[in-house]
């Protein structure tokens, strides 16, 4: 094991950039178009939220509480040999924690009373909980009303089409570490309280972050295996390669920050009582599927074919699907076309029912 961690081996010279006196709330749309991350500096001080959360913790769950509507929702509940880490067993059959579904005024109360000492609780083993983290919780879904002295607007192109509307979620604990992970959405993340540390990595660093199985992951994405507290550079060598790749930063409360879909990212909530708000969007329309559908269905179809077969199907995805939309039927007369030409959403029905059938058989 080396005494290294991956903060102190990150490629200084390669830093976030940062942009610094905007005006609070407003995000200039040249920034999500450069499609790499950046820091807004100071975007969401004149949140309340966030005001409350610099007078104390208390203040804060106070504040959240009055927009409370009851709803419980899943928390993690962390026990003695989590520290903070999510992640799995040794063995990687279970988690290292578990995950019920609570009151969130309860939790908020928990979170607190870490503030003054041990924390309270047990599993049905008799273990006594440690950290409690509420992640991904819909704001809409359990705070209605909060938005109205919360809330930011991203400036998202009009493509022509139907698009998602953004996702706000809140997550709220004592000190976490949400293990490097990717998301298929763009995602602007809020610091509201506490100190937020986030190593980012571009999306050609997959290989050299050593993710873990998909079948059972924290949170629903697959995550790095790496402990990069204290990486083990003879098990996972090419995480040294992703360090001088990756960029970090550290947020204060009112900054926020943007990560494009697919960069991966680490991020560590470093005070004892910590909140972040994010936004997660998709440009795509409507009609369009996960990408970890094809992922799982590639796996399913194509991994296990002869190393010339794959290949001949690698040539194929380049043209049919990452390719330019259009260069596939351009060739052909508009209503020869089908499944090359406009995708719409009947369009979209009929191939996924297509896919169904197929895959039934």
């Amino acid at each position: 094991m080396a005494d290294e961690t991956a903060k102190e081996l990150l490629n200084v010279e390669n830093p976030v950039q940062v942009i610094d006196g905007l005006e609070p709330g407003k995000i200039p749309q040249e920034i999500l178009s450069t499609c790499k991350p950046v820091v807004l500096k100071g975007l969401v001080s004149h949140w309340q939220l966030v005001n409350e959360g610099k007078r104390s913790p208390g203040a804060a769950v106070d504040y959240l509480t009055s927009y409370y509507n009851g709803k419980p929702c899943l928390v993690n509940f962390g026990r003695g040999t989590v520290d903070g880490r999510y992640f799995y067993d040794e063995d990687l059959r279970s988690l290292n924690y578990d995950t019920l579904r609570s009151p969130i005024d309860e939790v908020l109360q928990c979170i607190l009373d870490t503030l003054d000492g041990p924390a309270a609780g047990k599993n049905t083993e008799g273990e006594a909980y440690t950290s409690f983290y509420i992640s991904s919780t819909s704001v809409d879904g359990h705070f209605p009303g909060l938005r109205a002295e919360n809330d930011l607007a991203i400036p998202r192109i009009d493509r022509g089409y139907p698009v998602s509307p953004a996702q706000m979620k809140i997550w709220i604990g004592n000190p976490s570490v949400a293990s490097c992970h990717y998301d298929a959405l763009d995602n602007i993340a809020c610091c509201v309280a506490g100190r937020r540390r986030f190593t980012i990595f571009p999306p050609d660093q997959f290989e050299n972050l050593y993710f873990g199985p998909l079948d059972l992951t924290p949170g629903g994405q697959a995550i790095s295996m790496v402990d990069f507290a204290n990486p083990d550079f003879e098990r996972f060598p090419g995480f040294r390669d992703a360090l001088a790749a990756g960029q970090v930063v550290e947020l204060e409360p009112g900054d926020a920050i943007y990560i494009p879909s697919m960069w991966m990212h680490h991020v560590e909530g470093l005070s004892p009582f910590n909140i972040l708000v994010n936004y997660w969007w998709d440009d795509a329309p409507l009609h369009t599927g996960s990408g970890m559908n094809a992922l799982y269905h590639g796996i399913l179809s194509l991994r296990d074919k002869p190393e010339h077969e794959k290949e001949g199907w690698r040539q194929l995805f380049e043209y049919y699907v990452f390719g330019p939309g259009d260069r596939a039927g351009k060739h052909l007369p508009e209503h020869a076309r089908g499944v090359l030409g406009e995708l719409d959403n009947i369009g979209a029905r009929q191939l996924r029912a297509m896919l169904i059938n197929k895959l039934n058989r």
